[in-house]
C-alpha cells in the first residue's frame, strides 16, 4: 500500500486509534471510577437529578432503580441484521430523497458513473453525506412539508467510484482529473424539498436556493480573531482571510436565526510533505498534519506543506453560512477555535447569549463550548449574522462531581508568550495544545455534542477509545470498544427539567453518564435493565432530539460486532430511561449519519454513507447496489427520509 494514500475508512479508524494528545491530565475513565469510589453506583450512575432512572450493568455488577418499562416511544423495534438493504421498524417507510451525482443545480447532467468529471460533479450531490439540516420554507416558518436539506458531502471512496481502483493502489493510480472530482464531490449541498399530498417527498432540481459548495472552487472567508493572522497567510492568499474549499464535512448544526454551522473534522489526512523542521512542526504534529491520504498534494500545490506551509492552519474551523441566500459566502468562524471538529450544536441561553457545543474527535482529545458576547435578536435577523465571530471558547474540565469550563483567553494562565502564544489568533490556531496546557480532560473520541431543547441538558457521543487500557466500575473493559453517553447538566435544571431554566454560560455544570455502549451481558453495557438483545449498541456518533426530548443516537462501528450501523431511540427521563430500541439499521458497509427532523416530527431524514464499504468491495464487484440495486451502477451515499406509513409522528403509537 502507497505511503501517500491509504483507504480513509482504514485511515479514520487507525489515525483515531494513534493518540496525538501528550496530556497527563486524568483520563475520564479515571474520573468516572473516583466519582463511583465517592459517590456510590447507585447516585452515581443513575442519571443526575432523575427520579426512576435506570441502569443495567454486565454480569456480576450492581443493577439498580427502578425497572419501569413504560416507554414513550410506540414502535415495534427492529431486529438487528446486516445485508445489502436497509430495513426500517415495522409500519414505517423509507424513501430514497437523493442520492450521490443526482443533479443540484439547475441544469446540471444526469448521474453518468463511467464518465465522472469535476465539471459535471461540481453540479450534482456530492458523495458520503453526512451532516443533514431541514430548515423550513418560507423564511421563517415552521412548515413540515416544504424546505431546504442541507447536507455535509465528508469524504470519498475511490475504489467504490472507479472501475480497477482499490483501497490498495489508489494512490498510484488516480489522475489530476479523478482527483478533482473527488474535490468537487467534497463539501456541501443545499436543495428545495417537498412533500406532496401523497406523502411522498422529493426535491426540485432546478430551484434557485440549490447550490453546491465545494473543495474544489469555492471561496471561503476567514472571520473572528485568527482572520489576518500571519499563520494563515499564503502565496495565494497575503491577507489570510479568504480560503479555496472546505474539506472533511463531518457533522454540524443550525442557529436559531436559519443559518447552518458544519464542520471541518479531519483535516489533515488531505495534506502531504513532510513537517520535519517545519516552521509549524510543533503545531502540525499535535494535529497529525500531514496524514497523506490524499494524492491532491500532487496536483494542487496547496495541499503540500512545503509549498504552502501555512495552508493546514486554513482548515479544521467551523463554517457558518446563510443557506436562504444561494449567493452568501460561507465564513470560517475562528472564535470557535481549530480542532477536528464533529459539529457545532447552538442554542440561546437564558441571557440571550448564544453558547456553541462541539467534541474534538479523536481519542483523548477535549469537549468545548463557545459563549458569544453579543445577544441574539429574535426580532433582527441581520443582527444576529456575526454572534459567533466574538465570543469566550471554552474546554471541559471533569473531576468527580463538577464539570468546570475553562476558558481559551490569550494572556491567561499558561496562554503567554512564555508558551508561545502572542495573541488569541495563537490561542484558536493550536486549540488543542492551549486546552493541553489548562489541563482540559482527555476524552474517548468526543463526537456529536448536541443540547436536548426540552430539557437542557447537553449530550456528548463518546465514541470509542481502544487505547484505554484500564478498567473500571462503570466501564469494566480492558479498552473502551464500545464508547458511551455522556450527559453534562447546566445549573438551573436537571436531566429531567425544563430548557428555559438552563444556565448555558455557567462555568460549572453537573454530569451523569446516560449509557455505556456494548452488550450488558459481554461488553460491561449500561441501559435500562428491559431493553432487549436488539436495544445495545456499539459507538455512538451522532445524534438527535425529537419535540419530547427523546434522544436519537446513531453509531458507527456496529458491523465490527456483527450487526449493522442504524439509529436507537430511548426517553431521557421516567421510568423508561436509557430503554434504547432499534428504529433503522443501514445496509452492508454503510454508517448512519445526520439525524434530523422536519419541524413537527413527521419526517426523519438519514444520511447513509459509504454503502458498500466492506472488506474487498469494489466499483467493480460491490457488496450491495444500495439504493438503486441495478447492475453497473454502484452504492450511492444517500439521503433517506423516513416515514410512518399513512402519516402520523416519528417514534409514536
Amino acid at each position: 500500500m502507497s505511503d501517500l494514500r491509504k483507504d480513509c475508512d482504514y485511515e479514520y479508524e487507525r489515525v483515531d486509534d494513534i493518540p496525538t494528545n501528550p496530556s497527563t491530565a486524568p483520563k475520564i475513565g479515571d474520573i468516572i471510577t473516583a466519582r463511583l469510589s465517592r459517590r456510590g453506583a447507585l447516585k452515581g450512575l443513575g442519571g443526575g437529578a432523575v427520579a426512576g432512572a435506570a441502569v443495567v450493568y454486565g454480569a456480576g455488577q450492581v443493577q439498580a432503580m427502578s425497572h419501569g418499562t413504560h416507554s414513550s416511544l410506540g414502535f415495534t423495534e427492529l431486529a438487528k441484521g446486516y445485508d445489502e438493504a436497509h430495513a426500517v421498524a415495522e409500519g414505517y417507510e423509507a424513501q430514497t430523497l437523493i442520492r450521490w451525482g443526482d443533479p443540484v443545480v439547475p441544469g446540471a447532467p444526469a448521474f453518468d458513473p463511467n464518465t465522472l468529471t469535476a465539471e459535471t460533479q461540481l453540479q450534482q450531490f456530492g458523495y458520503n453525506c453526512d451532516y443533514v439540516g431541514y430548515l423550513p420554507l418560507p423564511l421563517g416558518s415552521d412548515s413540515a412539508d416544504h424546505g431546504l436539506l442541507c447536507v455535509n458531502h465528508e469524504y470519498t471512496n475511490a475504489h467504490l467510484m472507479w472501475s480497477g481502483v482499490t483501497k490498495e493502489n489508489a494512490a498510484d493510480v488516480l489522475t489530476k482529473e479523478q482527483a478533482e472530482v473527488e474535490m468537487a464531490a467534497h463539501g456541501h449541498a443545499v436543495v428545495e424539498i417537498r412533500r406532496s399530498a401523497d406523502g411522498k417527498w422529493s426535491y426540485d432540481p432546478n430551484s434557485t436556493y440549490n447550490r453546491r459548495i465545494s473543495a474544489l472552487t469555492t471561496e471561503l472567508e476567514l472571520t473572528g480573531p485568527a482572520a489576518g493572522s500571519d499563520r494563515l497567510k499564503t502565496s495565494v492568499d497575503p491577507t489570510g482571510t479568504k480560503v479555496i474549499g472546505t474539506i472533511n464535512n463531518c457533522a454540524g448544526g443550525k442557529t436559531p436565526w436559519g443559518t447552518v454551522t458544519f464542520a471541518e473534522e479531519n483535516f489533515h489526512g488531505y495534506f502531504t510533505g513532510n513537517a520535519d523542521g517545519h516552521p509549524e512542526e510543533q503545531n502540525y504534529k499535535r494535529y497529525g498534519v500531514p496524514g497523506g491520504w490524499y494524492v491532491w498534494g500532487n496536483y494542487h500545490s496547496r495541499f503540500d506543506i512545503n509549498k504552502e506551509p501555512n495552508e493546514p492552519n486554513r482548515f479544521g474551523w467551523i463554517v457558518e453560512f446563510d443557506p436562504y441566500d444561494p449567493n452568501s459566502v460561507p465564513k470560517k468562524r475562528t472564535a470557535l477555535g481549530r480542532f477536528k471538529h464533529e459539529g457545532a450544536n447552538t442554542i440561546i441561553d437564558k441571557s440571550g447569549r448564544a453558547v456553541v457545543y462541539m467534541g474534538d474527535d479523536q481519542r483523548f482529545d477535549y469537549i468545548y463550548k463557545f459563549v458569544s458576547n453579543g445577544t441574539y435578536n429574535p426580532d433582527d435577523r441581520a443582527a444576529n449574522m456575526n454572534l459567533l465571530d466574538d465570543g469566550v471558547l471554552y474546554v471541559a474540565q471533569f473531576d468527580e462531581e463538577t464539570l468546570t469550563w475553562l476558558p481559551l483567553v490569550f494572556g491567561e494562565g499558561p496562554l503567554t508568550a512564555e508558551n508561545g502564544f502572542n495573541s488569541q489568533a495563537d490561542v484558536l490556531i493550536e486549540t488543542r495544545r492551549a486546552a493541553d496546557l489548562l489541563g482540559a480532560t482527555p476524552m474517548d473520541r468526543p463526537e456529536d455534542v448536541e443540547p436536548n431543547p426540552v430539557n437542557g441538558c447537553i449530550y456528548a457521543m463518546l465514541t470509542n477509545n481502544t487505547r484505554r487500557k484500564e478498567a473500571n466500575v462503570v466501564n469494566p473493559r480492558v479498552s473502551n470498544a464500545h464508547g458511551h453517553v455522556l450527559e453534562m447538566i447546566p445549573p438551573g435544571t436537571t436531566a429531567g427539567g425544563s430548557a428555559a431554566d438552563a444556565d448555558h454560560t455557567a462555568t460549572e455544570y453537573t454530569w451523569s453518564l446516560f449509557v455505556l455502549g456494548g452488550s450488558p451481558a459481554e461488553h460491561g453495557g449500561m441501559y435500562h435493565p428491559a431493553i432487549t438483545e436488539n436495544g445495545w449498541f456499539s459507538s455512538p456518533d451522532n445524534v438527535a432530539f425529537d419535540k419530547k426530548g427523546r434522544i436519537w443516537i446513531s453509531t458507527d462501528g456496529s458491523p465490527k460486532f456483527g450487526f449493522a450501523d442504524g439509529v436507537w431511540a430511548a426517553d431521557v427521563s421516567g421510568e423508561a430511561r436509557a430503554m434504547t430500541k432499534l428504529f433503522y439499521r443501514c445496509p452492508t458497509g454503510a454508517e448512519h449519519c445526520g439525524p434530523e427532523f422536519n419541524t413537527d416530527d413527521s419526517a426523519y431524514f438519514v444520511a447513509v454513507q459509504h454503502p458498500a464499504d466492506d472488506s474487498g468491495s469494489t466499483f467493480d464487484t460491490p457488496s450491495t447496489r444500495w439504493p438503486d440495486f441495478v447492475d453497473g451502477v454502484p452504492p450511492r451515499p444517500s439521503v433517506q427520509v423516513i416515514v410512518k406509513t399513512g402519516g402520523g409522528t416519528i417514534g409514536d403509537a
